[in-house]
């Protein structure tokens, strides 16, 4: 049997044959299968249902009209489709989307201010795309272009995790005492944080470390695409 996964067209064949087999207990002619699935060709249906047959999915009389019968493989090939869309679904989380944070000079929002947005807003992720716990994570909508060299563009959402400490190297969500935000690399060096931008053209921040705030770690970057 043919390892290939079935086409979207081959899984609609498929439905369409067992959908109908079971309302009138007999299989549908090549014309209704075309008409169904919205293919205008006869030879179209025939080299899919060939295809279907080579992965042994149905077996079919060629010289008989209705010489269809779907098999068991075909059964469990569509109950294998079925869980994992269903474990897909089961996969995503709902992460919120607190605001914005801005990569580029530091922004005046507030201590607490992240949170600009109705509660409602969500992004969706797999939590496969997500190492560990997936409850104290939040989002936040990129403006700016300081660390468009670690591809975090302008529009971008980043999905961080809950943290009030950084490692050197870290990319955070940072507060500073003078009530500005910024998103940048993490570096402790001595009497001094530098917050460093992933841009050429950009200098890095000094701070005091009494004068920052760590308020999460990225754990994903989530690329705006043109439309």
């Amino acid at each position: 049997m043919s390892e290939k996964p079935l086409s979207d067209r081959q899984k609609s064949i498929l439905a369409y044959i067992q959908s109908y087999v079971g309302e009138h207990g007999r299989p549908p002619t090549i014309r209704e299968i075309g008409s169904a699935v919205g293919i205008t060709s006869t030879s179209v249906v025939n080299y899919n249902l060939t295809r279907l047959k080579e992965m042994g999915l149905l077996e079919r009389d060629a010289d008989v009209s209705r010489g269809l019968r779907l098999t068991s493989q075909m059964g469990k090939a569509m109950a294998n489709a079925q869980t994992a869309v269903t474990q897909a679904i089961a996969n995503l989380v709902r992460v919120p989307l607190l605001g914005h944070i801005v990569a580029g000079e530091p922004i005046e929002v507030g201590h607490d201010s992240f949170a600009v947005y109705d509660e409602e807003d969500a992004i969706e992720v797999s939590s496969t795309m997500l190492p560990g716990r997936t409850d104290d994570l939040f989002a936040l909508r990129v403006s700016g272009y300081s660390m468009i060299d670690a591809m975090v563009n302008d529009g971008d959402i980043v999905i961080m995790r809950q943290d009030n400490s950084a490692r050197n190297g870290d990319m955070v969500a940072v507060w500073l005492t003078d009530d500005t935000t910024t998103l940048k690399y993490f570096f402790h060096e001595g009497d001094k944080i530098r917050l460093q931008p992933a841009n050429p053209t950009m200098e890095p921040i000094f701070v005091e470390p009494g004068e920052v705030q760590v308020q999460g770690k990225v754990m994903l970057v989530l690329r705006q695409t043109a439309n």
